[in-house]
């Protein structure tokens, strides 16, 4: 049974090691799977790890395979091995009477959102004291702060200008006290909901944005989605979560997620990142084209690989590119996040330090899965939860009465 890397931890998943059998052992395997199984056990113990047991290349599984299983967790029943199977070895797996200390998936994915949130301390307050002017990291830091703020406003001020259009307000801080109240009660991200304010048609009525909305959808019902434990209309959560299981899967050394603004002609923007360093984030805060991988796997709808970021000409002479080497990572993958009407609506993409081919075929086809759930649930977010927001700001703007007229 071959070791895989621990994976890196990650704040939706919480530390697992993962480990892989590969093939069905015979009985004199299953001996070394037995020494095998509590060596990686015991690691994971000592590190505070949940342990995964990847048995995707196992086609079956027989009665002493499962037996050697079952007596080597019957102590874990409070912390589960979880195995991921192929159906054919999960019904096999099944067949025994009680399996105290396994937890059976279809996929890796689905095992690892099935942890908890590993819980974040909260920071050491720091007194504060006067930065030297030699202090260039954080000088750099403190300008990549401010871009990005510059990009949000611009989207808020022309969100803030409807809205005293529309429903005459005295001047651009009540607007803006609006969005923020709207913002609040509903938990959108300001920046979203201004950008909805621009793009979606005008109320229909007084009393009423969106007349005849009626029951609301329910949220897709994706693997992802049931493997998910916190609140689907938390956007930063879900978000979170699957960036964590995206690098997750793919064994990455850092990610990003992107989704697509309407409100900025669909350009992709970043909403979640983990590793390299703020350099590369705030070339890729806001992505219109090509050649920066996540542009390229939105346009073409389909994944794209580059295994070595020096050897690609035209990325590696690309300000994103040189952020890219300049923060370590080698090798990327981007996944588009696109919907069953086949439009695009954002990517999860992952670096590696080391360049070469990956992910393996398998986890490729798990991360497509993982996109198209994510998508599925980004198409709900936005004829919901965002669509509620506006709803709640158009019926408490200033002026409204208490019987809402």
């Amino acid at each position: 049974m071959a070791s895989r890397s621990p994976l890196r931890m990650v704040p939706a998943t919480g530390r697992v090691t993962v480990v892989c059998l590969a093939g069905a052992p015979d009985a004199e395997g299953c001996v070394r799977l037995d020494q095998e199984l509590r060596h990686h056990l015991d690691r994971a113990a000592r590190l505070g790890h949940r342990l995964v047991l990847d048995m995707a290349a196992a086609p079956a599984v027989d009665a002493t395979v499962r037996r050697t299983l079952r007596d080597g967790t019957l102590h874990l029943a409070d912390a589960p091995v979880l195995v991921v199977a192929t159906p054919e070895a999960r019904k096999e797996l099944e067949q025994e009477e009680d399996l105290p200390g396994l937890r059976l998936y279809g996929t890796l994915a689905e095992a690892l959102t099935t942890l908890p949130p590993t819980p974040v301390p909260a920071p050491t307050a720091r007194p504060r004291r006067h930065r030297p002017a030699t202090d260039a990291e954080s000088l750099r830091g403190e300008v990549f702060g401010l871009r990005a703020k510059a990009r949000t406003a611009g989207l808020i001020g022309i969100a803030q200008g409807m809205l005293i259009a529309r429903y005459g307000l005295p001047d651009p801080e009540a607007a803006f006290a609006l969005l923020r109240e709207g913002s609040q009660q509903r938990n959108v991200p300001l920046r979203v909901l201004a950008s909805a304010v621009v793009t979606a048609p005008p109320p229909q009525s007084d009393d009423e944005w969106f007349p005849g909305r009626g029951t609301h959808a329910p949220p897709p019902d994706t693997a992802f989605l049931r493997s998910c434990a916190g609140d689907v209309t938390d956007r930063r959560q879900i978000i979170g979560a699957a960036l964590a299981t995206a690098i997750a899967v793919a064994e990455a050394d850092a990610g990003e997620v992107h989704l697509t603004d309407p409100a900025q002609d669909h350009a992709l923007i970043l909403e979640a990142h983990q590793g390299l360093d703020a350099a590369y984030w705030d070339e890729v805060a806001l992505v219109t084209g090509p050649p920066v991988p996540v542009a390229l796997a939105q346009s073409r709808l389909a994944p794209v690989a580059v295994p070595d970021v020096a050897a690609d000409e035209t990325l590696a002479a690309h300000p994103a590119g040189q952020a890219l080497l300049a923060a370590g990572s080698h090798a990327v993958y981007s996944v588009p996040l696109i919907t069953p009407e086949r439009h695009c609506t954002g990517t999860l993409t992952l670096h590696r330090n080391d360049p070469g081919t990956w992910p393996g075929t398998a986890r490729r086809a798990e991360l497509l899965r993982l996109a198209s759930d994510v998508a599925a649930w980004r198409s709900w977010y936005r004829r919901t939860v965002v669509l509620d927001a506006l709803e709640h700001l158009h019926q408490h703007r200033p002026g409204r009465d208490r019987d809402g007229r």
